[in-house]
């Protein structure tokens, strides 16, 4: 079996490379949002997306999760349903941040959906219904 220079096995080293093409997957759903832009956290080096400034989505350093704003009771739900693929964040989760594996198999469509809810309650409301108008 080999390994690479951080003793991961073929496995783990098809998960990182899972992780890395779904780290991008996302970068490309959270920047399509108007006044979308990449910031770390803090002393993080990892992908995060704010709305003027404002964090919306964050992802781990090791680009195999990711958290994101969610609406009421939506967290509970999604860890209940499907915890292989949801998890309630450390630090954020009680909040009703949602957290996300992205070394797992994703519906894509799910997580736009969060993405894109998770902007909605972070951003102004005059840069939604812009938004809104733009999209009728």
């Amino acid at each position: 079996m080999d390994t690479d220079l951080l003793g991961r096995d073929d496995l783990g080293m098809a998960r990182a490379k899972s992780a890395k093409q779904a780290v991008e997957q996302l970068r490309r759903l959270c920047l399509a949002l108007p006044e979308a832009e990449e910031k770390p956290f803090g002393g993080h080096t990892a992908p995060a997306f704010r709305v003027r400034d404002k964090l919306f989505v964050m992802t781990s350093e090791d680009g195999t999760t990711m958290n994101c704003k969610g609406a009421p009771g939506v967290q509970q739900a999604l860890t209940a349903s499907d915890p292989d693929r949801f998890f309630g964040p450390r630090y954020t989760g009680k909040n009703g941040w949602i957290g996300a594996r992205l070394d797992v198999e994703q519906d894509w469509d799910e997580i736009a959906e969060l993405v894109e809810e998770s902007w909605r309650t972070t951003a102004p409301k005059t840069l939604v219904a812009q938004f809104e108008a733009a999209a009728e």
